[in-house]
């Protein structure tokens, strides 16, 4: 049974998304709503969605079943709450939220919902982690003891741009977002093929020094200064896990956003800007071909006009080789994709766990495994890296089955 989808947010980002549940099998009709009413009337014409709604309040009290969320990053978690505990299945962008309250207040909600809540991690769809993955099922790895996480985008390739256009007059006190509240490409790609969580964190910051206003405290609504933050991690099956996430980087941010490594005691997988290599003690395999990913899109796309040029290879870039096309709908698998070939394995996994009552892959439980190592770590860092430890939200019950779209009460 399709069910129907109301979106909050019409930035840059939702407008890729909502053509994509507006095309899937699994939903009947779109809606969207927006703080700004003409981004909203804009993307329903140009998607041909079923319509506008006034505000978050009048969609939350509408027959829509689902939610999903493409609010500014530090929004999330009262919103997302404020919709499970309406009735509302939830798609939600990255991150789940930026507190450890908040975090708990999701989980607790979609517990005592048995609703659907999805974060859309578009890392554990990353073809590298796709492959960390398949090895590590096939114990090519042996014991994996060590891993890698980089999310290095740098503020002069695009971010500059996305900040005035989603911040208005006061984009500078939003761009110094702190690095480590936006963990989850990095940390996310890591645990999203290795199966633990991080149990303890010492973090260094790097404090900002470029003068023109982003990541100045006396500016930031975050009272934040770093602009670059390194984290080591200890994991709970042992070993650790570092992560980089820098906003200032002489990288081309916008070939390769994140990139990871995993070492195992047989085997060791890396990636550098334009390549992937699987290495054992025999030797070193090239695995770019199965890695790469080809464009979906042209660059110059008028569904683009309001992303930033340095920013469009990620809204663009589609399948690669190693990913399994064909569990995709044939509705969607000629549409545009992105983010690594992540946009349509995303948006068909939150359809079919709403209608089937299922557990998606990055549920409350896992995205707080994504989500929350990086809180910590921003706490770290601020207090010179002390070490702390970071609380763990647990698993779901083994029993627990969620509320499919059919059974959900008109």
């Amino acid at each position: 049974m399709a069910f129907s989808l109301g979106i909050v947010g019409a930035g840059q980002f939702s407008g890729q998304f909502a053509t994509l549940f507006h095309h899937h099998p699994g939903v009947s009709e779109v809606y969207v709503t927006d703080t700004i009413p003409e981004r909203a009337d804009e993307l329903v014409a140009a998607a041909g969605l079923a319509g506008t709604m006034a505000s978050f309040d009048e969609m939350l009290a509408s027959p829509v079943d689902a939610i999903a969320i493409f609010t500014q990053r530090w929004t999330h978690g009262p919103l997302v709450v404020r919709a499970l505990r309406a009735g509302k299945h939830v798609y939600s962008a990255v991150p789940m939220a930026i507190t450890v309250d908040e975090i708990a207040a999701i989980i607790e909600a979609v517990r005592e919902t048995g609703l659907t809540y999805m974060m859309g991690e578009t890392s554990f769809y990353n073809p590298a982690t796709v492959f960390a993955r398949e090895k590590l099922a096939a114990g090519a790895f042996g014991r994996l003891f060590y891993a890698e996480g980089d999310y290095v985008h740098d503020m002069d390739l695009g971010f500059y741009d996305a900040y005035r256009y989603s911040g208005g007059e006061n984009w500078k006190a939003t761009a110094s977002y702190p690095p480590m509240l936006y963990p989850t490409h990095s940390i996310g790609g890591v645990l999203g093929a290795w199966p633990t969580f991080a149990t303890a964190v010492s973090a260094v910051g790097v404090v900002d020094d470029r003068g023109d206003g982003v990541f100045d405290r006396e500016v930031s609504q975050f009272d934040n200064d770093f602009s670059n933050v390194t984290a080591l991690f200890e994991l709970a099956a042992g070993g650790s896990m570092r992560i980089n996430e820098f906003r200032r980087v002489g990288f081309p941010s916008h070939r390769r956003e994140s990139r990871f490594r995993w070492f195992g005691t047989d085997g060791t997988f890396e990636q550098v800007t334009t390549a992937s290599y699987w290495q054992t003690r025999e030797g070193v395999e090239d695995v770019s071909e199965l890695i790469d990913t080809h464009p979906s899109l042209d660059a110059d796309d008028p569904s683009l006009a309001h992303v930033a040029p340095a920013l469009r290879d990620a809204f663009v870039s589609g399948y690669a080789p190693i990913h399994d096309r064909s569990r995709i709908p044939e509705e969607l698998r000629g549409l545009h994709n992105g983010h690594e070939g992540s946009h349509h394995f995303l948006v068909d996994d939150f359809v079919h766990a709403v209608e089937h009552g299922t557990l998606p892959p990055v549920n409350a439980w896992t995205a707080a495994r994504f989500t929350l190592p990086g809180v910590i770590a921003h706490e770290s860092a601020r207090r010179g890296g002390e070490r702390l430890v970071i609380p763990d939200m647990g698993e779901p019950e083994a029993s627990a089955r969620l509320t499919p779209t059919a059974a959900l009460s008109r």
